[in-house]
């Protein structure tokens, strides 16, 4: 364990000094953690509100932290149930899944000025339209470079399981971008 880690784990364990241990973890933490919840919740500013709540979730409930796993691992754990809960309040007010395409496409279309946003952009749509397992086991190997078995731990799935879906999503997101990317 990070020595740093351990810091911010004895201040939160404390009440006197909870409050500087939560803006320590905070600090430690909030870039990292937003860059995950943002490639799961593609909204900048829904992206930012869960993060909030991944926070007041681990101060909340800090007391159920053990120390069998790193501090981020658990971190990562709420943020991610946090997401998901977002995209499934998402998914209940969206009419049709035509709208959402809709607004893909024309984010590309406004967003489109050079190839290597293009790029960017069609690998943020690939990645969205794959299923909700594989894109968190993806985002997580691929962006925050997680080794397989610490996503195990933060998802809930076996190692094979992971490598698999990883697998299956590198394959979706290369055929999307080849279908979808005009040259």
């Amino acid at each position: 364990m990070k020595s740093k880690d351990a810091e911010i784990i004895a201040m939160m364990q404390n009440p006197r000094t909870q409050d500087k241990g939560l803006r320590s973890l905070m600090d430690a933490y909030q870039s990292r953690l937003y860059w995950h919840i943002r490639r799961i919740i593609v909204d900048g500013e829904l992206a930012q509100d869960t993060l909030q709540e991944t926070f007041i979730k681990a101060y909340q409930n800090f007391h159920q932290f053990k120390n069998d796993s790193q501090l981020y691992t658990w971190l990562y754990r709420i943020a991610t149930n946090e997401a998901l809960q977002q995209i499934n309040k998402l998914k209940k007010m969206q009419k049709t899944d035509e709208d959402a395409e809709y607004y893909l496409q024309n984010l590309v279309a406004d967003n489109s000025e050079s190839d290597a946003e293009e790029i960017q952009l069609l690998l943020q749509n690939a990645i969205q339209s794959l299923p909700e397992k594989q894109k968190l086991v993806f985002t997580m190997r691929y962006y925050d470079d997680l080794p397989y078995e610490e996503i195990s731990k933060i998802v809930d799935m076996s190692v094979g399981t992971l490598k698999t879906n990883y697998h299956y999503a590198k394959q979706k997101i290369e055929e999307y971008i080849k279908d979808n990317y005009e040259k």
